[in-house]
């Protein structure tokens, strides 16, 4: 069986394209490297370099004839998002819609869409989020990631489609770029490793779900069975950035004292997801604890990140 990844040089995308070669799986990536990287790609999996826009995608699904599609590729960057939100609803729809198109000519067989659990939901009415929570995104990434949902829903109906949809939370783990727009994760070690300052964004008391990237990975290979619809991914509780900052001092052994910067503009204060679903219908459940994630995060970057910065 092959199964073609967009983004599949990125960050989350890599690790699911591991995943799913480890699983026996043939798999095609499609990535425009805006965001992703040369070295995160499997040497076992053939690569195009392309734009999800581009209108030759079609012709990599005509000579690659995918049964499962795996959709990472995005504008993933909520302040971008913000300050041009006719590029990202160019990358996040359009591109998607094209994707879709491609899929729908060759006869995929299940779309693996990955949307936005953190931003989705907006500012929550309740807490944890499961999927009836009403959808009321604050921030353009959030309503670009959302609409896709609808596309896929159509495409199910009118061409029988099967699609799994996949609301990821904070994702964090190996390979997350520590420079420039980034999760706090990956930008908090970046700068305690080195020694450098960090700044923590408002006061530090927003809460994240923060999920390690092989658990979301495992998601997309459960994603290829479940049945259609809509699924939380999420530790089912909250971390606040002052805690992961906490954690990962530890962790580091990092010296010095944070200091507090300006709030963004379009970041939900709380949010944390509820996986009962994803648990009952898909058999997905987290299995690394925070600790053991950050901990595996720290020691990679310091294995890898620091001889490419070198």
């Amino acid at each position: 069986m092959k199964i073609l990844v967009t983004g599949g040089a990125g960050f989350i995308g890599s690790h699911v394209v591991d995943l799913f070669i480890n699983e026996g799986y043939e798999v095609v990536v499609v990535d425009d490297l805006s965001t992703g990287r040369e070295s995160n790609l499997n040497p076992r999996a053939r690569f195009y370099k392309m734009d999800i826009r581009d209108p030759r995608l079609v012709e990599v699904f005509e000579k690659e004839r995918p049964d499962f599609v795996s959709h990472h590729a995005a504008q993933m960057d909520v302040r971008r998002s913000v300050a041009d939100p006719l590029f990202d609803a160019s990358v996040n729809v359009v591109g998607s819609i094209n994707l879709l198109e491609a899929a729908r000519s060759t006869g995929v067989k299940r779309i693996v869409y990955i949307s936005s659990g953190g931003t989705a939901y907006g500012e929550p009415n309740y807490l944890p989020c499961d999927e009836a929570h009403p959808v009321q995104p604050i921030c353009p990434y959030g309503v670009s990631k959302h609409t896709v949902e609808h596309y896929l829903e159509v495409n199910y109906v009118n061409y029988g489609i099967p699609y799994t949809v996949l609301r990821y939370p904070n994702v964090y783990g190996p390979r997350q770029d520590p420079h420039g727009e980034a999760g706090v994760v990956a930008i908090f070690i970046g700068k305690m490793v080195n020694g450098e300052q960090v700044t923590i964004n408002g006061d530090g008391e927003q809460q994240r779900d923060f999920v390690y990237v092989t658990d979301c990975a495992r998601g997309n290979l459960l994603g290829l069975n479940a049945p259609v619809g809509i699924y939380n991914l999420g530790m089912t509780k909250g971390t606040t950035v002052n805690e992961i900052y906490q954690a990962l001092k530890k962790i580091t052994g990092y010296a010095l004292e944070e200091v507090h910067g300006p709030a963004k503009v379009g970041e939900t204060r709380y949010i944390y997801l509820d996986a009962t679903k994803a648990r009952e219908k898909m058999g997905w459940e987290p299995t690394v604890s925070l600790e053991e994630g950050l901990t595996k995060t720290v020691e990679h970057y310091k294995a890898h990140e620091m001889e490419r910065s070198a």
